[in-house]
């Protein structure tokens, strides 16, 4: 009895451990296929989803800098007058277009008078010293003269010359025409002209406002030839070079990125800052429509290499870990994609470059991982 009772008991224990071990055996089936993300043919084409390999990406190696908004020196201009004045007219405002040669502002003075009339007063005796001149001349050469009277005499003829046209240029640098003068027009107005074509940018003055020679009277500026001048420290002075590829943003103005190269590099250092300045000109100026000196933040681009990498769509960042969808299995009903951690090196826009050491010919899912590995809080799912 005692002895059936037993094999009775063994046999129930090892039914047991047999549905036990199918049990266990169950589950790490249906673990495994938890951490697989199911997708159909369908939901695949409307996902616009791409699968691929790892693909070699060029990473540039870049220095940031920080400047400005600029225009070369010729496209500036600083409205001054040679000689002190009371503003007449000035009919200009800041933003307002200006031809090269148009008239900006208008000076009276009556310094301007007395100008004019000493030209044509040593015009006129400059006609009788001459004569005189030529009269000593040839008196001189009959010895009927002493040198004294004719070296006096020439003399004088040479120092109203001078003075001729000392004044002749004066008036030329006001704008009045010495022959005008000569015939006996006077004005007690001048006309200071634009000596470039550009904008107003700044206006110093209002109608009656006296003004001297070291007095700005307006400044204009042609911004029809923008740069960028930008900052950068001492320790990358020897990786600059001309033509390296700048890529810079105007904060104020958006993310918009535009493109420039290196035209100059400065070559003293700045005592203060510690850093030297590069002078870029825009690859596409008609595309930059922004006022000089506007602060902008640039990078440069000094060395490139090449490494593997997938599109920045295929890499996802959670909580500091980067997950990658692996392509596990293709079929007629769709695929199937398996979560992988990776470790990533340097980024692009549109790159990241995969450090982690992965099998040659991998699929990974390219163009729709964020939706899939956002979306999978347990780990594994079917979509």
């Amino acid at each position: 009895m005692n002895k059936k009772f037993y094999y009775i008991c063994l046999s129930f224990f090892i039914l047991a451990c047999g549905q036990t071990k199918k049990e266990v055996v169950s589950e790490e089936v249906t673990s495994a296929e938890e951490t697989l993300i199911i997708v159909s043919n369908d939901q695949f084409s409307l996902g616009q989803m791409e699968v691929g390999t790892l693909q070699e990406a060029i990473f540039p190696k870049k220095i940031a800098a920080n400047g400005y908004l600029d225009v070369p020196p010729q496209n500036r201009a600083s409205i001054r007058t040679f000689m002190g004045g009371y503003i007449k007219n000035s009919p200009l405002l800041v933003g307002d277009k200006v031809r090269k040669g148009q008239m900006v502002v208008t000076l009276e003075n009556t310094e301007f008078v007395t100008l004019q009339q000493e030209y044509m007063e040593i015009t006129e005796e400059l006609t009788f010293l001459k004569s005189e001149f030529e009269r000593q001349r040839a008196l001189i050469a009959e010895n009927i003269t002493s040198q004294k009277n004719f070296l006096k005499a020439e003399s004088d003829y040479k120092k109203a010359i001078a003075l001729q046209q000392g004044l002749s240029k004066k008036l030329e640098l006001l704008s009045i025409n010495p022959s005008t003068v000569a015939q006996g027009n006077f004005t007690s107005l001048i006309s200071l002209r634009s000596p470039i074509e550009g904008n107003v940018t700044s206006v110093s003055v209002s109608n009656g406002t006296y003004v001297s020679p070291s007095d700005e009277i307006m400044e204009l500026m042609d911004v029809s030839h923008m740069h960028v001048e930008l900052q950068v420290f001492e320790k990358d002075i020897l990786q600059l070079k001309k033509g390296q590829h700048i890529s810079f943003r105007v904060p104020e103005a958006g993310n918009e990125m535009y493109d420039a190269d290196v035209y100059l590099v400065g070559t003293s250092v700045d005592g203060k800052t510690r850093t030297i300045t590069i002078h870029g000109h825009l690859r596409e100026e008609d595309k930059v429509h922004f006022a000089a000196g506007m602060f902008v933040e640039a990078e440069v681009f000094i060395s490139e290499r090449k490494a593997l990498a997938l599109p920045a769509s295929a890499v996802i960042d959670v909580d500091g870990i980067h997950w990658v969808l692996v392509q596990k299995e293709q079929s007629s009903k769709g695929y199937s994609f398996e979560k992988m951690e990776v470790q990533v090196g340097e980024r692009t826009e549109n790159w990241v470059e995969i450090t982690s050491s992965i099998p040659e010919g991998t699929i990974f899912l390219r163009v729709g991982a964020n939706e899939m590995i956002s979306g999978d809080d347990t780990g594994g799912h079917d979509h």
